[in-house]
């Protein structure tokens, strides 16, 4: 009962002409962004940032919430016509959904890719309306020790789940967290890391640093790569409905998707992509004829579209009740609040109760508006694609430019903004992801408050985090994530989900 009374709550929130209006623009940008490759949600997010200082905290957040699960459909509807995907969750939708593609099916998979996220993303709004409540109420319970080893077992679980190679996942979430200790120390008042300028008094701007190493960077290594040649298989796309056959095939895959996502979402490092790639390698594991995949399997399709709109929409889980983010986005999600004032964690639904139910209220009205716009639009976003990139990455360079100039009026910023740029180029060449880097710049200042903490109150005895057993089953979690992913047989099996494309 006090469910459904939440949930008229957050109906009551979502359903305002307003709020109404931020969810279908960040369905219909979250479409687009997904849509046109190069771009992707993080860096679209972070452009748009500086834009919700000027909203309500819960219509920016609808807004921004929009755009991260908007991007999850745009990106299959490129993956299909045109074997190009326009966001990373989408990737290994290319090698069967082109396929089906080529074969007169187009139709048929982007109804599946539609009506499979639509049905995992109503599944992971109840899950975060169910799940949420009781999660707040542990982490309410939670003392500065447990915080810490909960942050500890975060980040080590985002290296651990992340793609890549390990060993400089950690280098970039240490690298984050020592960005993170820039400016004025809390407790002495003594400036650490400043060089002298006071600009860097109050600590790096979160805004600077996210749209240079997202936007800008993106840009840069866009503008070095060569121009690709877009040829969309069905210029005119029918059939938009499964046959009982398809459907009778493809049912199972979206329930599995759906789980695998809901599950994967709520881990730290998990989300999307990573949701997408283990669900396809999951379907071929469990086909009964695993040799149709790659060649037009309609599950291909179904398992890893469900799986990315789970896994996107569970990722706010432990953001909203904990305070954690698991990935870049929900990085940037703590930044939109933390902007407004607002510290995420357990208060959040006892205190703010129409921005928590409002937003995951939206979630469902999001989901339900890119079913209904997507299908009937696609002639339009094919049309999109035909932009070329150069004339693209000049609106770009200019939102991004404006949306940090506008947060302080600062030219220092936007020279920030450049800086981090350049070293989001870095990065990427060395093939080292930002989003660790990011992860560890949003804890550290939580994680150093909480070690402190948690000293003071035992008097600079360390056994207090092995004394409470919910912090000492933290750190054996997290002892065991490492010991885990460095055993030979796990590595290889981690790499392997991340190569099915």
């Amino acid at each position: 009962m006090e469910l459904l009374q939440n949930l008229a709550i957050g109906f009551g929130v979502a359903m305002t002409p307003v709020n109404l209006g931020f969810a279908l623009a960040g369905a219909l940008v979250g479409t687009l962004i997904g849509v046109l490759p190069g771009i992707g949600p993080i860096a679209t997010i972070a452009m748009l940032l500086p834009l919700t200082f000027h909203l309500e905290p819960v219509s920016g957040l609808i807004m921004l919430a929009g755009i991260f699960y908007g991007a999850q459909y745009g990106g299959s509807t490129t993956a299909i016509l045109v074997n190009l995907p326009g966001e990373t969750s989408s990737v290994v939708t290319c090698i069967d959904g082109h396929q089906m593609a080529r074969q007169g099916r187009a139709g048929a998979a982007l109804a599946v890719a539609a009506l499979g996220s639509f049905f995992a993303g109503t599944v992971a709004t109840l899950i975060i309306a169910t799940l949420a409540p009781p999660l707040a109420m542990v982490g309410q319970s939670f003392g500065a020790p447990e915080y810490f080893s909960l942050l500890v077992l975060g980040l080590i679980a985002a290296v651990v789940l992340a793609h890549g190679s390990v060993i400089k996942a950690i280098g970039m979430i240490i690298l984050g967290l020592l960005l993170g200790l820039i400016g004025t120390d809390g407790n002495t008042g003594g400036s650490r890391f400043t060089f002298g300028m006071t600009r860097l008094a109050d600590g790096l701007d979160f805004v600077p640093m996210v749209i240079g190493l997202f936007g800008l960077g993106e840009i840069m290594v866009n503008l070095t790569q060569p121009g690709h040649t877009r040829s969309v298989v069905a210029k005119k796309v029918t059939g938009l409905w499964l046959t009982m056959q398809e459907f009778r095939q493809a049912w199972p895959a979206v329930l599995r998707g759906t789980g695998l996502g809901s599950v994967l979402g709520v881990l730290p490092g998990g989300g999307a992509t990573l949701s997408s790639f283990a669900a396809y390698v999951f379907e071929k594991k469990v086909a009964k004829d695993p040799s149709r995949f790659g060649r037009g399997a309609i599950e291909g399709v179904a398992g890893p579209e469900s799986a990315n709109n789970a896994g996107a929409q569970t990722s706010f889980i432990p953001m909203l009740t904990l305070g954690i983010p698991g990935n870049a986005v929900m990085a940037l999600m703590i930044g939109a609040l933390t902007i407004h004032g607002i510290q995420p964690g357990p208060q959040i639904m006892t205190e703010r109760p129409q921005l928590f139910w409002g937003m995951v209220a939206s979630m469902w009205i999001g989901n339900l508006m890119l079913v209904i716009i997507n299908l009937p639009l696609i002639g339009i976003w094919v049309q999109l694609l035909k932009i070329p990139y150069r004339v693209l990455y000049l609106s770009i360079l200019l939102f991004c430019g404006i949306g940090v100039y506008t947060v302080n009026n600062s030219t220092f910023d936007v020279m920030m903004a450049a800086l981090f740029g350049v070293l989001g180029y870095i990065f990427i060449k060395l093939e080292c992801e930002p989003a660790p880097l990011i992860l560890g710049f949003v804890l550290g200042p939580l994680m150093e408050d909480n070690l402190r903490r948690a000293m003071r109150i035992s008097s600079g005895d360390p056994m207090i985090f092995m004394e409470r057993p919910i912090s000492l089953g933290l750190l054996i979690a997290a002892a065991m994530l490492l010991i885990i992913v460095a055993l030979p047989a796990i590595r290889s099996k981690r790499a392997e989900v991340f190569q099915e494309s």
